[in-house]
């Protein structure tokens, strides 16, 4: 068969693979999350892409795109904008707007809960509860959906959890819970 009729799959072509919802589970994001989600899309659809289209059309009108390292580069940008506004347009449709402020002033963790607890060893550690798409654990922020989360859910101030790990179960004591306050509250 001729080359110029088979299909070369490209590595950074292949569709995102987004991450794991617990079946039947919801995608729930914070009000901010959906926000921040929702205006790096629009700085994509808006910004971005139009930028790189104008750069793909100069370079493709410069003639020989056999050798022409703006128009190849531009074109791998242009696959790889409009891959992230795919994705960001499907988490956006299946979000779930959970805003944390409503548990405010609760001692029960739930989702969008700041949690500051011990462990086995005594290290104390605090992390906030977040959407998938939305945690940073460099910030100390975890998903609702991780062993942690799962494990501190429904919790209380005082209480202890178990926590399963693949180097045994960790007893996990609940020191203080938070949430933001609502906006309403704030001014």
């Amino acid at each position: 068969m001729n080359k110029a009729f088979t299909k070369e799959t490209d590595p950074d072509d292949e569709e995102l693979a987004l991450p794991p919802l617990p079946a039947g589970g919801k995608n729930y994001i914070t009000p901010q999350g959906y926000e921040h989600l929702r205006s790096e899309l629009l700085d994509l659809i808006d910004s971005e892409r139009p930028k790189v289209v104008e750069i793909v059309h100069w370079a493709a009108s410069n003639g020989d795109r056999s050798e022409n390292g703006d128009y190849h580069y531009g074109k791998k940008r242009l696959r790889e904008i409009d891959r992230r506004i795919r994705f960001l347009t499907q988490r956006l449709e299946i979000a779930e707007i959970s805003n944390p402020s409503i548990h405010h002033g609760s001692d029960q963790v739930f989702f969008g809960a700041t949690v500051t607890y011990v462990d086995n060893s005594g290290a104390e550690r605090c992390v906030t509860i977040l959407g998938i798409d939305e945690a940073n654990s460099a910030l100390g922020q975890i998903s609702w959906i991780s062993p942690v989360a799962r494990a501190l859910l429904k919790s209380r101030v005082g209480d202890e959890v178990n926590l399963v790990t693949p180097h045994g179960v960790q007893v996990l004591e609940v020191l203080k819970v938070a949430y933001p306050a609502s906006d309403a509250a704030a001014h």
